[in-house]
């Protein structure tokens, strides 16, 4: 590490499909929604965040909100760049001294992500004035948030499930040795619920409305302990079309989201087939490390621990240990550079 490396800045970035968490010196600073809102006629952004998440179906046709990020990769190239340069601009006002010089930047990424994917990850942090970008697979990152020891020869199995991937990985010696990741996701949840009201109770909802049911009544087992309390929620009688308000009931949405559910649990499953019978005797030992935003889903753990007979351990803090993890790693490239997705030629 340089002697002067203390005057550059550090800032890790989780960009993830449905929220982008950004640290500097520590802290959390940014947390917010993927999503911002362009006027399509002026190219002028209207809102970054949580202002653009507010006015999801309520805007006009000449303002678009655009989600930049799809499966956890960039989609929209340039919508990207102008969030992240949004983020960084609310961040830099924070404190005036940030990136008066220069500053590295960390970013994780899928472990099933392309050379393409990769190089415009990289492209686009670095029209964004950083003087070094580093990528981290997700799931190691994960791993290191969350207090493992990925360095040590030990196999550990983490499940990281976000908004539009869920990446399945065992690691040992620094390096994913088995990992798969799957386009089943808490957005995939989201329409699923959507799709079951539709079909079921005749009623049609939105995407905000989605995800106000699975983080108050969503379950992935139908004999919870603490169950909720049935919901009301609104939404379009698709039979008269007019305002409608129905009850639903955590049971319903443990319904809905079954298959999606099982093709995670198929991921896993087919993960741990693929492993040395080393490494199966650590994870058998050590159980599987749940993390990411769609693990808090009620009841999750309990499932997989059924499917795969191994005990599941779900972190205090899932929604940040990504990018916790990525910041650890700039803090200390000397120790963990083999950690890192190698440098692009």
């Amino acid at each position: 590490m340089g002697f002067f490396d203390f005057l550059t800045d550090k800032i890790a970035i989780d960009l993830g499909t449905s929220n982008t968490l950004i640290t500097h010196r520590g802290k959390i600073v940014v947390n917010n929604p993927s999503i911002i809102t362009i006027n399509q006629i002026t190219g002028k952004i209207i809102a970054v965040g949580r202002e653009a998440g507010m006015m999801r179906g309520k805007i006009n046709k000449n303002i678009k909100t655009i989600y930049p990020f799809k499966d956890g990769v960039i989609s929209n190239f340039d919508a990207s760049e102008k969030m992240l340069k949004a983020f960084i601009k609310k961040l830099s006002s924070l404190n005036a001294s940030v990136f008066a010089t220069s500053y590295n930047m960390i970013i994780s990424i899928p472990c099933g992500s392309t050379e393409v994917e990769l190089r415009a990850v990289k492209e686009s942090a670095k029209r964004l004035n950083a003087k070094n970008v580093f990528l981290i697979h997700e799931p190691i990152a994960a791993a290191i948030g969350g207090g493992i020891n990925v360095l040590e020869p030990k196999g550990n199995m983490v499940v990281d499930i976000g908004g539009g991937t869920s990446e399945v990985a065992v690691i040992s010696l620094g390096r994913i040795i088995s990992g798969q990741s799957v386009k089943i996701a808490g957005n995939t949840f989201n329409q699923d619920i959507i799709q079951y009201i539709r079909e079921y109770r005749n009623l049609h909802i939105g995407e905000h409305m989605a995800e106000k049911v699975k983080i108050q009544i969503g379950a992935a087992v139908d004999n919870l302990e603490s169950p909720p309390e049935p919901m009301l929620i609104e939404g379009r009688d698709l039979l008269t079309g007019k305002p409608k308000q129905i009850k639903l009931s955590y049971k319903e949405i443990e319904k809905s989201l079954d298959k999606s559910i099982t093709q995670i649990e198929n991921a896993i499953l087919e993960t741990l087939s693929e492993i040395p019978p080393e490494i199966s005797a650590d994870i058998y030992n050590s159980g599987i490390y749940l993390t990411g935003g769609g693990s808090m889903l009620r009841g999750l753990d309990e499932r997989l621990s059924k499917a795969t007979d191994l005990p599941v351990h779900l972190g205090d803090k899932p929604l940040k240990t990504v990018v916790q993890g990525s910041e650890t790693v700039l803090k200390n490239l000397d120790k963990y550079a083999s950690v890192l997705v190698e440098k692009m030629r």
